[in-house]
């Protein structure tokens, strides 16, 4: 049996090459679990969503923009606990997708209305969209989502999430 050795931010992912195992069918599955993953988040399934990730502490989801990490099951199902409230309408459109042995990357738009409340900004009912790159680690096997990271301009999202001002007639 040989290996594939991925490093994504002082985490060691193992992906393994069995003999007699096309690379093809590794990546069928990375693609299976991203669409099911995606699909879940659609779908507002939470408890699905989490169920495509491992569950224990190997799991984490970072958002660069924010220089946040959050570490074990615990720390994914908070992350998707405060974007739910946020943006309880989010839609994920995937725009183009690339795969490798034990890493799927997937260019996006985010799309959904800011109802709730988003780092320390209270719901402004603004409809937002953005892109949004996202790579998916995978465990030894490639059958369940060790990491997600994420890349996207917060400027913008905060930009758009900022209430809108009436203007006072005289």
């Amino acid at each position: 049996m040989n290996f594939t050795l991925l490093t994504a931010k002082n985490t060691e992912l193992y992906c393994w090459t069995e003999l007699g195992v096309h690379m093809d069918s590794r990546i069928e599955r990375q693609r299976a679990i991203v669409a099911e993953h995606i699909r879940c988040e659609n779908g507002h399934d939470w408890p699905a969503v989490y169920e495509t990730f491992v569950q224990d502490e190997r799991a984490f989801y970072d958002v660069i923009p924010l220089k946040a990490s959050f570490k074990g099951i615990e720390g994914v199902r908070q992350f998707y606990q405060t974007i739910a409230t946020a943006v309880p309408d989010l839609h994920i459109q995937v725009t183009a997708q690339y795969d490798a042995p034990g890493c799927t990357i997937c260019e996006t738009t985010i799309s959904g209305t800011h109802l709730g409340p988003y780092l320390d900004m209270a719901a402004s009912g603004n409809s937002v969209s953005f892109e949004l790159a996202a790579f998916y680690f995978f465990d030894e096997d490639c059958t369940k989502l060790v990491a997600e990271r994420i890349y996207y301009d917060q400027a913008s999202v905060m930009a758009q999430m900022q209430p809108t001002q009436v203007a006072k007639s005289a």
